[in-house]
């Protein structure tokens, strides 16, 4: 017999990185607890090397999807919804998507933050709170990136800001394109003498601390060398609730395919 919607386990996978990172997803799990308070919510995380990292330091029993759906699967569940908290649908995504064939439970599985033109509408509205209110001052959120063909998800995402805040909005990436020089090439060449930095991350871990502001190539560094003011905002987009909100609508999409 098919288990109802409600009994359905629901299995978060963040990408994980330091401590900090579990203040946000606290944050963000009330938010999911709240929407879905018939269903049993577990998290888990894609990156091998944060989990080894974490449980060595703090002794925490930290699972990686496969894991996490396995001790479902023992438990008799017949069904899981597999949520995937990246930003966008990149090689963490594919390996979720993938592995989840190697375990004996049926999986459902929720798309990235940015994945429909819907999806990247909603973000440009949740990101509101974290935009200065002056126009002279160039937004520059900063992701990531990857070589995957993914990488226009962050372009698209600035035409939408764009749309919706104006043309001091830029997005630009820690790794691959557009990048760090790219970005700082069009921000002067628009005129601006400003700048918050905003990282486009869930959490404000160690490529916000790294990349961003403190070694002497980040990107607060650079643009200050180049005569360029800036304000950095030290908070990571998973303290949105409009972000959280975003991940549950995709949850609910996973449900609504599962069999009752």
């Amino acid at each position: 017999m098919l288990e109802s919607h409600g009994k359905i386990p629901i299995i978060l996978t963040a990408f994980g990185t330091t401590a900090k990172a579990f203040a946000t997803y606290e944050k963000m799990d009330r938010v999911f607890e709240s929407a879905f308070p018939g269903h049993e919510i577990h998290w888990a995380y894609s990156s091998r090397m944060v989990k080894h990292a974490m449980k060595k330091k703090k002794e925490l029993g930290l699972k990686d999807p496969l894991e996490m759906a396995r001790i479902l699967a023992d438990q008799g569940h017949e069904w899981v919804v597999m949520q995937s908290l990246h930003l966008v649908c990149g090689h963490e995504f594919d390996r979720l998507v993938g592995e989840r064939n190697h375990v004996n439970i049926r999986s459902s599985v929720g798309l990235p933050l940015l994945t429909s033109p819907l999806d990247h509408d909603k973000t440009a509205a949740a990101l509101a709170p974290l935009f200065p209110r002056e126009n002279d001052r160039a937004i520059v959120l900063v992701g990531h990136g990857t070589d995957h063909p993914a990488w226009t998800a962050y372009p698209a995402l600035e035409s939408v800001l764009r749309s919706h805040y104006g043309n001091h909005v830029f997005v630009g990436v820690v790794e691959k394109f557009p990048g760090l020089d790219h970005t700082l090439d069009r921000i002067k060449s628009a005129g601006f003498s400003k700048a918050c930095l905003i990282p486009l991350m869930l959490v404000a871990g160690v490529h916000f601390k790294e990349d961003l502001t403190h070694e002497e190539d980040s990107w607060q560094k650079t643009f200050e060398r180049n005569d360029i003011r800036v304000k950095v905002v030290d908070q990571g987009i998973g303290d949105l609730e409009g972000v959280a909100k975003i991940f549950c609508d995709h949850i609910a999409d996973a449900l609504d395919v599962i069999p009752v």
